[in-house]
């Protein structure tokens, strides 16, 4: 499937996730989860759940969820904008004071495809790899 066709009903259903996450000085973390999009509207509600795995810690819960427009804009459960997915190489970027958070989705290998962010800032700074894969 070439990238630029993709639209939002490409990606219904349901996904096995893995996040790596590398934190700059703090212990790496990995969550291992499903995540699913519903039709809700005129778009879809994606939500993710599974476990957090932060090194020498017990495994957590964690769960997140955001509403995608058929644009490919991604809102977060409250309704604030958070960015757009774009499929063809080009860097979506969110800010949330004092951090920059830079995505790049790569879906080379559809249907299994991956986001990877840099996050940097006063607050935050680390990467995370999410790789998708249907079921």
């Amino acid at each position: 499937m070439r990238n630029e066709a993709l639209k939002l009903s490409d990606f219904a259903g349901l996904w096995d996730v893995e996040r790596h996450i590398k934190a700059e000085g703090s212990a790496d973390a990995l969550f291992v989860g499903q995540a699913k999009w519903c039709p809700e509207g005129d778009g879809m509600r994606y939500r993710e759940d599974g476990q957090l795995t932060i090194e020498n810690q017990r495994p957590l819960h964690a769960e997140r969820e955001y509403f995608w427009t058929p644009d490919l804009n991604v809102f977060f459960a409250d309704g604030r904008f958070f960015h757009q997915v774009l499929t063809d190489g080009r860097e979506s970027t969110h800010w949330c004071y004092p951090d920059t958070y830079t995505g790049l989705y790569d879906f080379a290998r559809w249907p299994e495809f991956s986001v990877s962010w840099h996050v940097s800032g006063p607050r935050k700074a680390y990467q995370s790899v999410t790789t998708y894969r249907r079921l």
